[in-house]
């Protein structure tokens, strides 16, 4: 069995004890739990509307990443949960400033209900290295057609 190696920060949000972890790196890959717009410090959601949430959720999920020895530019899939798609053009015009060229993977979806009510939440999953190389030559040069 792989090993996997829980990560904690101060610089993000706790997760509730015994419940969860902030994130899990098993085989070089990084698994954050879900985060929401809430301050570390405070453990209160930020003030404002979903653009102040979005910004936070990446916050808290880049420390996660750096303790984990990755960063924001190395996730490969993002899970965005709103709690209405008519926020979704606010919620995504924070979300791309996070992102170069090559986007992550995403999946975006409406819920019901988030944690303390609030309006996003995000979670991710990020490498630990460029195993591929810069250029993936590992595969094979990919050209995009479009």
């Amino acid at each position: 069995m792989a090993s996997k190696t829980p990560i904690l920060t101060d610089k993000a949000p706790k997760p509730l004890p015994g419940i969860y972890s902030q994130a899990i790196v098993a085989n070089g890959v990084v698994y954050c739990s879900g985060s929401i717009g809430m301050d570390p410090v405070t453990g209160s959601l930020v003030e404002g509307d979903i653009k102040a949430r979005t910004h936070q959720c990446i916050k808290n999920l880049s420390h996660v990443l750096e303790a984990a020895g990755s960063s924001i530019e190395k996730v490969v899939k993002v899970n965005v949960f709103i709690d209405d798609m008519d926020k979704f053009a606010e919620m995504n015009s924070v979300y791309t400033q996070y992102w170069g060229d090559i986007k992550p993977c995403r999946t975006c979806v409406a819920v019901k209900t988030l944690p303390r009510n609030t309006d996003v939440e995000i979670e991710c999953t990020a490498v630990l290295s460029d195993a591929s190389g810069s250029s993936g030559e590992k595969f094979g040069k990919v050209k995009s057609s479009l």
